[in-house]
């Protein structure tokens, strides 16, 4: 499909509201979108964005309104947490998005090797038939630059870091699936591409591939994403999801921002005109007698009303709150003559280095370089092939993983955290756990929320709670900020 001047997707009037919720994630959405369009979708973490592209995928079919898209678009959606079969190998999975291609060349070569068996050559009737279909398949393959698969698969594999070719989907890492899969649906080239955090788990390079890629993309495509670099290049319009509305924008993320700023500064005003109403309000409330008049009644109305958008209005300050630990001594963490590798893959060989003490210390390398290895061998989970890491006795280590192991899907967000005590001990003091738990943007009836119904940036929070809350005075942050918001 290529008509660019087409609209192919329209969604009107689409609400939608969890099991349990008091409020509904989407509201009222209308989105139309053309062929070859690049959407970025920006919100808070739990505004509804995935269940969007849900939505927009066919995934998700309990909603309130109508999707209309138009006949003869194919869709292809990355998901947070793509399910790959584990008994296949990498190579396996990212030809599935040749399919069709590898069947094709697949038969053209079994039809090449039919040439030399006697019954064929010997008989003019299956050698033309053989030749016709060889002429046809020939042409498929000339359509498609069938030739270059081969080049095609290594460029895509290489620029997005898969593991090797022959390992098992099975002992891939949560990063490594999500680039299989999105090697996978690249090469696939569906007519809308429907990503949800397609950045996560990429090195700088393979973003920039990634970014350049899709530049160039000749279909749709939407995308779920925290990383602003990547909007700004990317993304020619931006829906932004508030309180379960849509806010659409035609441009990219830095103007945006720009149209945002110039509008939180228009509801600022607007705030302080509330404001000083509600205050003049409030006087009169109490000062009125307790007959009311219908009159009297329309003025409590209208101050019930502004209190509900004042109720509205969002907490631009969040923070997420780290508490304290134990006192550090001098000596953290040391790697003395440290080597790794995995296979026939040489990650580091003699690695000396000192934390210091209150230092802030990035690790940064391609995917592949053995970043959370290192953090795995510090927590005694992997251990080196030679040399040793040495953690100090006053050390105490919080160490948020990719992987939130120790979240219980079947259990609410105050379930995991707190395992339903309203006090928690902290140190030698003692806390509210919901309380506690609020510090991390958790209100209170979200924290009754099942773990199986929140976003990425959702769980990623609560783990981040979990963890911290151990008071460690050593952090250990493997990937600490995928699918949070920019706040």
């Amino acid at each position: 499909m290529s008509d660019d001047k087409k609209i192919i997707f329209s969604m009107t009037g689409v609400s939608k509201t969890y099991q349990g919720a008091n409020t509904p994630v989407l509201k009222n959405i209308y989105l139309s979108f053309f062929y070859g369009a690049k959407i970025g979708i920006l919100g808070l973490n739990g505004s509804g964005k995935s269940t969007l592209l849900k939505i927009i995928a066919g995934v998700e079919k309990n909603y309130q309104g109508d999707v209309v898209f138009s006949q003869d678009y194919s869709v292809g959606y990355l998901e947070q947490e793509p399910q790959l079969d584990p008994n296949k190998t990498v190579i396996e999975v990212v030809k599935e998005g040749v399919a069709e291609t590898v069947g094709i060349l697949d038969e053209y070569n079994k039809i090449n090797d039919m040439f030399g068996l006697p019954e064929v050559y010997e008989n003019p009737d299956k050698m033309q038939k053989l030749m016709d279909k060889q002429a046809e398949l020939q042409d498929k393959i000339d359509a498609s630059n069938a030739w270059e698969l081969d080049t095609k698969l290594e460029i895509a594999m290489d620029a997005l870091r898969t593991p090797d070719s022959n390992k098992k989907i099975e002992v891939l890492s949560g990063g490594e699936r999500r680039r299989v899969a999105l090697c996978r649906l690249l090469l696939q080239e569906p007519d809308v591409l429907l990503l949800d955090e397609p950045t996560n788990h990429l090195d700088a390079e393979s973003v920039h591939w990634l970014e350049h890629h899709l530049a160039q993309y000749s279909g749709t495509v939407i995308a779920v994403t925290h990383d602003r670099y990547f909007l700004d290049n990317v993304a020619g319009w931006i829906l932004e999801l508030d309180r379960g509305e849509g806010i659409p924008w035609k441009g990219n993320y830095s103007s945006w921002l720009d149209q945002k700023s110039k509008r939180l500064a228009q509801e600022q005003k607007q705030a302080s005109k509330r404001q000083k109403t509600l205050e003049r309000e409030l006087e009169w409330v109490r000062m009125a007698p307790k007959g009311r008049q219908a009159k009297q009644k329309a003025r409590l109305n209208n101050y019930e009303k502004l209190m509900s958008q004042d109720q509205k209005q969002l907490d631009d300050k969040l923070e997420i709150y780290i508490p304290n630990g134990p006192r550090l001594g001098t000596n953290v963490i040391e790697a003395v003559g440290v080597s790794k590798g995995f296979d026939d893959i040489l990650l580091y060989e003699d690695l000396n280095f000192k934390l210091p003490q209150a230092g802030i210390v990035g690790v940064i390398g391609p995917n592949g370089a053995g970043k959370t290895t290192i953090f795995r061998m510090i927590m005694g989970e992997e251990t080196p092939d030679k040399g040793e890491f040495k953690v100090g006795e006053t050390a105490k280590i919080a160490y948020v993983d990719q992987s939130h192991s120790n979240i219980d899907p079947d259990k609410s967000i105050w379930q995991n955290f707190s395992d339903e005590q309203e006090l928690i001990m902290m140190g030698n003091r003692q806390v509210n756990s919901r309380a506690y738990l609020s510090r991390f943007n958790f209100s209170g009836s979200e924290q009754n929320k099942k773990v199986s119904m929140l976003s990425g940036g959702e769980r990623n929070r609560l783990h981040l709670a979990m963890t911290l809350k151990e008071e460690g005075n050593v952090l250990l942050l493997d990937e600490p900020t995928n699918d949070l918001d920019v706040n």
